[in-house]
């Protein structure tokens, strides 16, 4: 991972920034982190570039024109630092809607240019080149804008989105959702207060400033501008990616029945006060019955020519662990074809049920498992058996902003079948949109058997879902037995030895 250096010219996120060449790219990101300042550096080098060697126009289309003149002049500074022949800032006058408008623009030896455009979508018809829209949020007219650019893909050019957040029913955070659910093809960049921090922004506004970092006085720099802004919605909008106006519920009623359309059962076992009284090879065996009267019947029924993959969360007592199987259907549906929901179970008896049924789903592959807390043990004890193929989630904000649009698409896809149960659509109904990120509230509910329920189904599901996503390969042992008679060994010795044979016929 990039440290900071006080002889590197752009910090580590503003390198990650400038190194993606993807052709869409959005960055979410935090007030006064110099992000425009580094997307400057990319449009000069770009711009100074021969065309064999990938130079092109690039535009700019800030909000204002102070917004305008601060890139182009950043421009004009980078280009003198990468020795890059350029004239100096040019003014120019466009109409635009019968309205004279100064812009600004830098020309460069290479031909091309780096020019500030207004926000009309209809300037930027007619170019061709790299376009920064820059506070994209606050467009009032970004659709057309973008609708106007992105044809400009056709023939090279790249298209990014700079912004801060301004609500989460904005086009731009919709934009960002959408990438992250798969169904747009923007890499998304998000860079917090904290993100920038922890990659030496507060310490170059040290170097620069001439004055001494100490962790303390970036902890009181931060608390300041937090504790400056008018509420604390505005503060998590302004530095933390956090849209406003974010709340309630995140995959809506109707989609969660209509995804309830499957013919699987959910499998409870309750661990009573007696049950957990007896000796650990007791209740050993009890589960063993357990899943050999009820949860086999089920098994024996998932398509054997099928992937299958596993998603689970932890509890111990009080919530619920539940394992949530995934078969993936030849038209690339995915299905829940039952539920094994375990109440108060020690955790040696949830470890022989998780190995019970891992060990015979059909096809495995891939697995996913809640690693927080006491979930930690399980899920190591899972990776330990089964390698590679587990992956230990510690879930969070940023793992569920992350992940959480691709599994709502799904609803919306009808890309998921699951158990018509009530208990399932509810828990499911315990994703909620905390401050514009969707995550699991804190709030309980009563299933239909009486016992608290605290989203349980609903995370194991998405973690199924999320592991049935991933490129899995699952690998396994297979031993090469030694025949016990020599004249079986001689037998065997019939090829040709090569590097990496013993004489004994084995693998080494």
């Amino acid at each position: 991972m990039d440290t900071f250096s006080e002889s590197d010219v752009l910090l580590p996120y503003q390198k990650r920034w400038v190194a993606d060449d993807g052709d869409l790219k959005i960055a979410e990101k935090s007030r006064r982190t110099g992000l425009t300042w580094a997307e400057a550096a990319d449009a000069a080098l770009t711009a100074s570039l021969k065309k064999e060697d990938g130079g092109r126009d690039h535009f700019y289309i800030g909000s204002n024109k102070e917004m305008a003149r601060e890139f182009i002049d950043a421009v004009a500074m980078w280009a003198k630092a990468f020795n890059a022949a350029a004239e100096e800032i040019c003014e120019e006058v466009i109409t635009d809607e019968d309205k004279d408008i100064l812009t600004f623009v830098v020309y460069f030896a290479s031909g091309f240019k780096v020019k500030a455009l207004s926000s009309n979508p209809s300037n930027i018809r007619g170019m061709q080149g790299n376009v920064t829209i820059d506070e994209a949020a606050f467009h009032e007219k970004l659709d057309e804008l973008l609708k106007a650019v992105l044809p400009l893909k056709t023939w090279g050019g790249k298209i990014r989105l700079i912004s801060t957040h301004d609500g989460v029913d904005n086009l731009f955070n919709q934009l960002i959702q959408e990438s992250r659910a798969g169904k747009k093809d923007y890499s998304i960049h998000t860079i917090t207060l904290d993100d920038a921090c922890n990659d030496g922004l507060y310490r170059r506004i040290c170097q620069v400033r001439g004055m001494v970092w100490s962790p303390e006085a970036e902890a009181e720099w931060k608390e300041g501008l937090l504790r400056n802004t008018a509420t604390r919605e505005d503060a998590l909008e302004e530095y933390y990616c956090v849209p406003k106006n974010g709340g309630g519920t995140y995959i809506p009623r109707s989609l969660r029945e209509r995804a309830a359309r499957g013919t699987g059962k959910v499998l409870r076992f309750t661990g009573t006060p007696e049950f957990n009284a007896l000796t650990e090879s007791q209740r050993r065996a009890d589960i063993r019955e357990w899943l050999e009267t009820v949860v086999r019947p089920e098994l024996e029924k998932l398509p054997k020519n099928l992937r299958h993959c596993l998603g689970e969360d932890f509890a111990r007592s009080g919530d619920l662990t539940v394992l949530a199987p995934v078969t993936v259907n030849d038209d690339t549906t995915r299905e829940v074809p039952f539920l094994v929901e375990l109440g108060n179970v020690p955790f040696k008896q949830q470890e022989q049920v998780l190995f019970w049924l891992c060990d015979r789903l059909p096809r495995r592959d891939g697995i996913k498992m809640d690693a927080r807390g006491n979930g930690q043990y399980l899920a190591e004890q899972a990776a330990e058996r089964y390698g590679d193929e587990v992956e230990q989630v510690m879930l969070s904000v940023a793992f569920y902003r992350e992940n959480m649009p691709r599994f709502r698409a799904a609803f919306e896809d009808d890309e998921l079948i699951l158990p018509k149960h009530e208990d399932v659509i509810n828990d499911l109904g315990a994703i909620q949109l905390l401050r514009g990120v969707p995550g699991i509230d804190d709030s309980r509910t009563r299933g239909s058997d009486g016992h608290k329920r605290h989203g349980d189904a609903a995370v194991a599901i998405f973690l199924g879902f999320l592991a049935s996503k991933d490129d899995c390969h699952r690998y396994e042992l297979h031993r090469l037995n030694r025949p016990a008679k020599p004249e079986e060994r001689n037998a065997r010795r019939q090829m040709k030895l090569t590097r990496g044979l013993k004489n004994e016929g084995g693998l080494l």
